[in-house]
């Protein structure tokens, strides 16, 4: 299901996040976006692979291990495995139909 919320619900940086069975966006518009919106609807496969829980403990772990190495923020956010998988399949429309289960471990 997509939510459309006020921009000041979301950081500057990000339009839009999926939290199970939710992908929340900034506007609209973004409901267009048939990236933007296979981007999301690839970490929904991931949550509901990691039994949604799971997803965001590992999620947080991960930013946090990856912000120690590099820090900075965003780096460590587009670092985390879930985030690499989602930004270079996002163009791929097909790829839930085709995704091995748990591929984001191709992105460690």
């Amino acid at each position: 299901m997509i939510l459309i919320v006020n921009k000041w619900l979301l950081s500057g940086r990000f339009k839009g996040i999926s939290l199970w069975p939710f992908v929340i966006l900034q506007n609209r518009h973004l409901k267009q976006d048939v990236f933007f919106i296979n981007h999301e609807k690839i970490h929904l496969r991931q949550q509901l692979e990691m039994l949604i829980l799971f997803f965001y403990v590992w999620y947080a772990i991960e930013f946090f291990v990856r912000y120690l190495d590099c820090k900075d923020g965003m780096l460590a956010y587009r670092n985390i495995s879930f985030e690499r998988e989602a930004y270079r399949r996002e163009n791929d429309l097909n790829y839930l139909k085709n995704r091995s289960f748990w591929a984001f471990r191709n992105f460690l």
